[in-house]
C-alpha cells in the first residue's frame, strides 16, 4: 500500500443498508449506527482500530460516486492495513453468512432505491462476462470456524446474489485488488430471526476473530 515501515495495525472500516423493497428497517442500518458504541464498552484487541461506519444507500449504479469516495476515504492513513466489512440482509436466512465472492452480474429482482432495475448486465464491464468472480483474500473458512467456535451459527456462501448487495461487494473487491485492502461482505438475518442484542455481538466477535487472523 505504499507504507514506509512496518504496519501498526489493522482499521476495519463499516458499512450497512438503508430499507429497500420489501425490507422497510434494515437490521444492518441499526447495527452499524451503534457498533462503535458496543465495542467502546467491550473493547477491541490491541492493534484494531474501529474506522468509519457508514450507512448506504440500497442502489447500485446511482451511488457509485458515493461508494468509491466511501472506499476511498479508508486509505488516506497508510501506517495501518486497511479492512472493509460490509453488512447486507438476507430477509430469508436464518443464520449468519459469511460471503466467499461476488460475481459480474447485476440482475436486480426489484428495483433498487432509485429505480434501477438492471437484467444480466456487466457491473465491470471490462472484466469481461458476467460469469467472471472476485473472491476475497481473506481466510473465509478460519473466520467461520472460529465464530462457530464462539457459539454462532454461521456458514460459508459462494452466492451473495445479484441484487445491491453483491453489486456494492464485487465494486469493493475490485477496489480492494487496485488499493492493496481487504474486503468481506457478511449476510445477517432479520432480527425477527436472530435478535439484535445477539446480531450486535456477533457483529463485535466479527471484528475480535479478524484482528486474530489478519
Amino acid at each position: 500500500m505504499g507504507s514506509e515501515g512496518p504496519l501498526e495495525g489493522i482499521t476495519v472500516n463499516i458499512t450497512g443498508f438503508k430499507k429497500f423493497h420489501g425490507v422497510p428497517e434494515n437490521p444492518t442500518e441499526i447495527i452499524v449506527e451503534n457498533l462503535k458504541e458496543f465495542v467502546s464498552k467491550r473493547g477491541l484487541p490491541k492493534g484494531l482500530t474501529l474506522g468509519s461506519c457508514n450507512i448506504l444507500e440500497t442502489v447500485g449504479e446511482g451511488a457509485l460516486v458515493n461508494l468509491y469516495a466511501t472506499l476511498q476515504s479508508a486509505i488516506a492513513e497508510k501506517r495501518f492495513s486497511i479492512l472493509w466489512v460490509h453488512f447486507g440482509v438476507n430477509s430469508g436466512a436464518t443464520k449468519f453468512t459469511v460471503e466467499q465472492q461476488a460475481v459480474n452480474e447485476a440482475t436486480f429482482r426489484c428495483p433498487d432505491e432509485m429505480g434501477w432495475k438492471p437484467q444480466k448486465e456487466p457491473i465491470i464491464k471490462a472484466d469481461g462476462e458476467i460469469t467472471h468472480i472476485r473472491e476475497t483474500s481473506l481466510p473465509v473458512n478460519k473466520i467461520c470456524e472460529a465464530l462457530s467456535e464462539k457459539g454462532f451459527d454461521v456458514m460459508i456462501s459462494d452466492d451473495a446474489g445479484r441484487f445491491v448487495c453483491n453489486y456494492v461487494y464485487y465494486h469493493s473487491l475490485h477496489f480492494a485488488e487496485q488499493s492493496g485492502t481487504k474486503s468481506l461482505f457478511v449476510h445477517v438475518p432479520l432480527f425477527s430471526t436472530i435478535n439484535e442484542e445477539t446480531q450486535m455481538l456477533f457483529a463485535a466477535t466479527l471484528l475480535e476473530v479478524l484482528a486474530s487472523l489478519c
